[in-house]
């Protein structure tokens, strides 16, 4: 079952209620207290501009254990000759934006809302949200873009113009000084790179570890 969230309460039902899908509540905003409250219980939003807001809280979880990632002799290659610069926290605004309005296969529009991208603006003024930036020269060609809670890295999206970019951005992540990135759902490009399904007990153990 899912359940409907009150304007003046932002707290959440147990994760563990959540629907085979991982939805588990619809409702609410995407207030600064309500997103850090779901994200430190393992919940993020994702839904589509006509929808009301969705909340989920997967019962497995896409993950990439720092030391676990897949770095190709191609990505050693491109470390070793610095063909980017990677920054962090340079262009919090342009990755999200660019993260928005880049094409993907399979995907009408994005679920990257006005509403949703001025929140996350809101939560990286606030300290709480960090990008990573991928630059050619003076271009920004790819990025990412989530919150840190405790050690945990919560992955929200990321974009790449070019070969590579969004894959430098990965693994530039993964040297941060973090426990685990919660890729939140799969996909083939993710599991390539090394990510893997855990349960969400175990999730929720590595999140709360240092809270």
């Amino acid at each position: 079952m899912f359940f409907q969230l009150l304007d003046d309460d932002v707290s959440f039902p147990d994760p563990a209620l959540a629907e085979a899908d991982g939805l588990l509540a619809i409702g609410g905003d995407l207030s600064l207290e309500r997103l850090l409250n779901a994200y430190s219980n393992g919940i993020f939003p994702w839904f589509s501009e006509e929808d009301p807001i969705l909340w989920y809280a997967p019962h497995e979880r896409c993950v990439i254990f720092p030391e676990r990632i897949k770095v190709s002799k191609s990505m050693k290659k491109i470390f070793s000759s610095e063909t980017f610069t990677i920054t962090v926290n340079k262009a919090f605004e342009e990755v999200i934006l660019n993260c928005a309005n880049t094409p993907r296969k399979g995907q009408d529009g994005t679920w990257i809302t006005n509403e949703m991208q001025k929140a996350y603006i809101n939560l990286h003024q606030k300290g709480y949200a960090q990008s990573v930036e991928v630059w050619l020269g003076d271009q920004l060609v790819g990025g990412l873009y989530g919150l840190k809670i405790n050690r945990v890295f919560c992955g929200e999206s990321m974009f790449s113009h070019v070969s590579n970019a969004s894959k430098a951005a990965l693994i530039y992540l993964s040297k941060m000084n973090i426990d685990l990135i919660d890729c939140q759902l799969s996909n083939d490009h993710l599991m390539s790179l090394g990510a893997e399904m855990i349960d969400r007990k175990i999730y929720m153990n590595i999140l709360q570890a240092n809270n």
